[in-house]
């Protein structure tokens, strides 16, 4: 990253709180996945893929 992906989180409509704030929050989701990862932790069964549709309760049997 450099100036020039701040200058276009500004021109986007960002001020430099919600800069910090986004960049504080990707930081923690990186370091804690990398985390994960190390410790072989699994994912929840619960927890969707991102774009993956909800499945209809009748076809769960719920």
């Amino acid at each position: 990253m450099d100036e020039t992906h701040i200058a276009a989180l500004r021109t986007a409509g960002f001020d430099d709180r919600a800069i910090h704030d986004a960049t504080q929050i990707i930081s923690y989701f990186n370091y804690i996945n990398r985390i994960a990862d190390t410790l072989g932790v699994e994912p929840e069964t619960f927890v969707r893929r991102w774009g993956e549709e909800d499945t209809p309760p009748e076809q769960t049997g719920g």
